[in-house]
């Protein structure tokens, strides 16, 4: 793995990470657009099954995220380097402002900015859920697409059941039907 490939994932993870206002979530959009966007390191599909498997394992989302990347781009060495990265801006920021934040967050201006943030972070979001849908759409079909959104949001939000419950039961669920899906392919075939 060539120094320049290092380098450019050192700055893509380096880069969405500093500008990831709000944690991993708000973050995911920027690390798409360095990944799939810019150095086209993957393509929207398979940035949305990075996305998917790092949400299945424990820990914040992001970290995992672009450790995988790394990995995928520049081996244990790429893997080390994203990770380093990733979570370098939030350890300079919080050595930074961990003293001076908590006595200027009272201040308009401060407030301020936080509010402004907010509806930029939401339109992030929603541009990462279009994406996501778009790919649902390819594997699981319209209808596959839409019940799945209408079952999600019901089990999420009126039912209050955590993410995890669900994301754990969707995956069992696909591997029960992998295997079946499978065998009626080998039956078609002969």
């Amino acid at each position: 793995m060539n120094a320049q490939t290092q380098l450019n994932i050192f700055i893509a993870m380096f880069r969405a990470n500093i500008l990831g206002y709000g944690g991993g979530p708000p973050t995911i959009p920027l690390v798409h657009k360095e990944v799939v966007d810019k150095y086209k390191w993957m393509s929207d599909e398979e940035f949305s099954d990075a996305v998917a498997l790092g949400n299945t394992l424990p820990g914040p989302i992001i970290t995992k995220l672009c450790g995988y990347i790394g990995y995928q781009i520049g081996g244990t060495l790429g893997l080390i380097n994203a990770i380093i990265a990733a979570i370098m801006p939030t350890a300079i920021l919080t050595i930074i402002l961990v003293g001076t934040l908590s006595s200027f967050r009272d201040i308009p201006f401060v407030q301020g900015m936080t509010y402004a943030i907010a509806p930029v972070v939401g339109v992030l979001l929603i541009i990462m859920t279009y994406n996501f849908l778009k790919q649902s759409n390819k594997k699981a079909g319209f209808l596959g697409t839409v019940l799945l959104t209408f079952i999600s949001l019901i089990v999420l939000e009126w039912l209050n059941v955590h993410p995890a419950i669900l994301i754990v039961t969707l995956i069992a669920i696909a591997l029960i039907r992998k295997p079946k899906e499978e065998k009626q392919q080998e039956r078609g075939d002969h």
